[in-house]
């Protein structure tokens, strides 16, 4: 696709401002931006803590040209469900309500708010930025930490030790009108699921990888690098999920080895031969069984 092409196929209006405090290299307010663009302005934003509690500014601005309500850790779901259910008190159907958290507080601290909105089936989109740790607050592991990955709370010599939790099967056996996996990477695709959700009434879930330099430990430069090989090496595969049954892949993944990827960031510093093996391994019998729910339709 050329650059000309890109820039048909995604909205040119801006909704977030320059000035945000975001870090060099970040793929947060990239995502943020992308997601708005699809949204448009009449759009409320619920933000749990995260590193966009930070990268917003500081109260009462923000970086953001629509209504954004800071919450509690636990309840971005909860809170943009609230807000839903007043708006349709008064009449304003059309407004798009998104809660927008990290995979702290979606993978782990506000996944019973999710949950539950996700059984209710609330008119709302609910978007994780998956940095694949608690970076706002150190780079603590959260359980979509990978295995074998340096954390503050996971050091080198005793890395992360439990596979990262495996969202988006979890969303889909609530059986919610749309799920899908997003990359910063591929903002084409990233914007085309947005706009579908939009036009979706339920409960629908988009998780975005989102590279964070500090925590990856990895160049300012390579956070899109990055993003783009676990796609293209199945780390991260991009798909969608309708209804909780029907799968379907929305990019190629030609399979890449994994060992280039985890060698460009030093939270896998630690990890030898052995260890990138196993990792290979995981990768390949989790593409097998995303390939047949794929084929099969669940």
């Amino acid at each position: 696709m050329t650059q000309i092409d890109l820039k048909e196929r995604i909205p040119r209006e801006e909704f977030l401002a320059s000035g945000h405090l975001a870090c060099p290299g970040c793929g947060a307010p990239i995502a943020m931006n992308l997601v708005l663009k699809a949204l448009g302005p009449d759009t409320i934003v619920t933000l749990p803590a995260c590193c966009w509690s930070i990268i917003a500014g500081p109260f009462p601005q923000s970086s953001l040209k629509v209504p954004l309500f800071h919450t509690a850790f636990e309840t971005g779901a909860a809170a943009a469900s609230g807000i839903r259910a007043a708006l349709d008190v008064r009449g304003q159907t059309s407004t798009t309500v998104m809660a927008w958290a990290g995979d702290g507080g979606t993978f782990d601290i506000g996944i019973q708010a999710l949950s539950g909105a996700a059984e209710r089936n609330e008119n709302i989109i609910y978007f994780c930025y998956d940095n694949e740790a608690y970076m706002n607050t150190g780079v603590q592991r959260s359980s979509s930490t990978p295995w074998g990955a340096w954390t503050t709370t996971t050091p080198a010599e005793s890395p992360e030790t439990r596979p990262k939790k495996d969202m988006i099967a979890i969303l889909a056996a609530h059986r919610i009108p749309y799920a899908a996996t997003a990359s910063v990477a591929y903002p084409d695709d990233l914007v085309k699921k947005v706009t579908k959700a939009k036009s979706i009434h339920g409960t629908r879930f988009i998780q975005i990888l989102s590279p964070c330099p500090p925590g990856w430990k990895s160049a300012d430069e390579d956070s899109i690098q990055l993003a783009r090989m676990a796609v293209r090496n199945r780390v991260f595969p991009l798909l969608e999920v309708e209804n909780g049954e029907r799968w379907r892949f929305t990019a190629d993944h030609p399979g890449d080895p994994v060992e280039p990827y985890l060698r460009k960031q030093g939270r896998f510093r630690q990890l030898d031969d052995e260890h990138i093996a196993r990792i290979q391994s995981d990768v390949d019998a989790r593409w097998e069984v995303l390939e047949r729910r794929v084929e099969h339709g669940t």
